[in-house]
């Protein structure tokens, strides 16, 4: 069966890229929010964070022809911003970490 095939990976995309794309729409009301609202945002983020780093591990693995073009063609759209999946993530976990050190400065 070719990987994206697989009503696992389609489904977890689905999921995925919807979770993501809310949070993206949330995170514009971000200064807005409390406290609270402030970690759970930063607590979700993370955890999307994790699936798709964990997604993009399974396209990495995978032997399938098209799951192969698709981390290369990401490669690429990240090259021409000087970046790789693996810079991508971390800079996204240190805005995180950004985010909760600013949080707790507002105690």
């Amino acid at each position: 069966m070719a990987f994206f095939d697989s009503q696992i990976v389609q489904d977890e995309a689905k999921r995925l890229f919807g979770d993501y794309q809310q949070l993206m729409q949330l995170g514009s009301e971000y200064g807005k929010f409390d406290r609270e609202g402030k970690k759970l945002y930063i607590d979700r983020m993370e955890d999307v964070m994790d699936r798709y780093r964990v997604f993009m591990k399974r396209f990495e693995l995978s032997e399938d022809f098209q799951a192969k073009l698709t981390v290369e063609q990401l490669r690429t759209q990240l090259g021409q911003f000087g970046l790789t999946p693996e810079t991508m993530f971390n800079q996204m976990h240190q805005t995180l970490e950004r985010m909760k050190t600013q949080l707790e400065k507002e105690l």
